[in-house]
């Protein structure tokens, strides 16, 4: 396995949960870790200098003597220097002043206590949560107290020496403060990131729902749409022909169950596949193409509408996607043919290859004795739905009144797309077991 093998030990484990619970702690109550530190900093390095209180500090043959205070003196600097400390998050650039302004004033009389860590202590909670343009100014002003501590001292130690040492802890704590700075920053990039990517996600899942949606809504109208007018129509003939000719009576009830089983069996097959699939998941098909275009005008021709069909180029070579679709348009066009101009209209359907064009003309002549127009509703969402079914391969759809009758007119582009996956269609459907896209609803 990858990664750093420390980082799975149970120790480390442990001591990451713990440190968890303690950043959760400190959310809630930050006034806690502040107290905390002002604690540790007096029982460290306040408690002895009060105990001790020796101005004599260094080895016998160079001791560095500094002024003796009183110990009400003593505590005031002390709470000078730790108490600020109380404030180094909340106002990290104030309680450096203080710290500093009583650090200066501590060492201008020449007294020396163990509670000077404070200041380290605020520098480094002002590069943490500071303005970074403040951070430059108390540097300076760190870099000048130090150089007098270092004159102050240099009777024991060099003044280069004494410098040494004191940038040295310096640096340590703005460098400490920095990195963590720039730690927290980088975690909190990483956090929005994430939270950014599940939004994305959740999105990219509901358009994905909603394409689906669309998809079964445009076969649910492709298929009930067009069955249910076939089986309408034909109720309407039987029930006419019922007296005077038992016979087509009965021819048209056959006809009715044939157009019923087929629409059941479509549908069937396209819920099937929104199914989990098992081992009695539905039995799926291939999806209608060309070739079925014979069949879908022998249906519409038992309704009663005169319907002639020719095809032109090499059909059986389009992509199934591209079938689809002309089976799709041809089957929506003769659908509203039927409803809007009736059993007596005559149409005629063209299926044809030009180059790298796929062109899909069905005309119909209207209702006997009425001139073209408008269809009533408009053109509905039928003629939409094959207008966007079109647009997926580059293509367009015209449909209008033309010579007494109506005409749609579809143009698809057959030239090789460059990214055929970004295509709904293109390999949902080619293997017959996808649902087509594109949105459509009752026309």
């Amino acid at each position: 396995m990858g990664g750093d093998p420390l980082s799975g030990h149970p120790f480390f484990v442990r001591l990451a949960r713990a440190g968890q619970r303690l950043r959760e702690v400190d959310r809630r109550h930050p006034w806690i870790l502040d107290t905390a530190v002002v604690a540790v900093v007096f029982l460290v390095f306040c408690l002895p200098d009060l105990v001790h209180g020796d101005g004599d500090r260094g080895p016998r043959e160079h001791r560095i003597v500094f002024t003796e205070l009183p110990v009400p003196a003593m505590l005031a600097l002390q709470a000078g220097l730790v108490l600020p400390l109380l404030w180094r998050r909340r106002r990290p650039t104030a309680a450096f002043a203080v710290v500093m302004a009583v650090f200066v004033l501590q060492w201008s009389i020449g007294a020396a206590l163990r509670a000077d860590v404070a200041l380290l202590v605020a520098l480094y909670s002002l590069a943490l949560h500071g303005r970074l343009r403040d951070l430059a100014w108390a540097c300076a002003a760190v870099a000048l107290g130090m150089a007098v501590v270092a004159v102050r001292v240099s009777s024991a130690v060099s003044v280069w020496d004494g410098l040494f040492f004191l940038f040295a802890a310096v640096t340590a704590a703005v460098a400490l403060g920095i990195a963590v700075r720039v730690r927290r920053a980088q975690l909190a990039g990483l956090r929005e990131r994430a939270a950014r990517l599940e939004v994305e996600r959740d999105q990219r899942s509901r358009l994905a729902a909603a394409t689906e949606r669309t998809r079964v809504a445009r076969e649910m109208h492709d298929i009930v749409g067009h069955n249910l007018s076939v089986i309408i129509t034909l109720a309407d003939g039987g029930a006419y022909a019922a007296e005077a000719s038992p016979e087509r009576g009965r021819e048209a009830l056959v006809l009715i169950g044939d157009a019923g089983r087929q629409a059941l069996g479509e549908l069937r097959r396209m819920l099937g596949v929104l199914r989990e699939r098992g081992g009695g998941g539905p039995e799926l098909a291939p999806q209608p193409g060309i070739t079925d275009i014979d069949g879908l005008c022998a249906r519409m021709r038992a309704a009663g509408p005169r319907i002639a069909y020719r095809s032109e180029g090499e059909l059986d070579g389009l992509d199934r996607g591209v079938q689809l679709m002309a089976y799709r348009i041809v089957q929506e066009a003769l659908t509203n043919s039927l409803k809007h101009a009736g059993r007596e209209t005559r149409a005629r359907v063209t299926v044809a290859v030009d180059g790298d064009r796929l062109r899909v003309r069905v005309d119909d002549s209207g209702p006997p004795g009425r001139a073209a127009g408008p269809r009533p509703g408009g053109e509905g969402h039928g003629i939409a739905g094959m207008r966007e079914r079109a647009a997926l391969y580059g293509g367009t759809v015209v449909a209008g009144p033309a010579g007494g009758g109506w005409s749609v007119v579809a143009d698809l582009d057959l030239s090789p797309v460059p990214d055929a996956a970004g295509l709904p269609d293109a390999a949902g459907l080619s293997n017959g077991a996808g649902l087509p896209g594109g949105a459509g609803g009752p026309a």
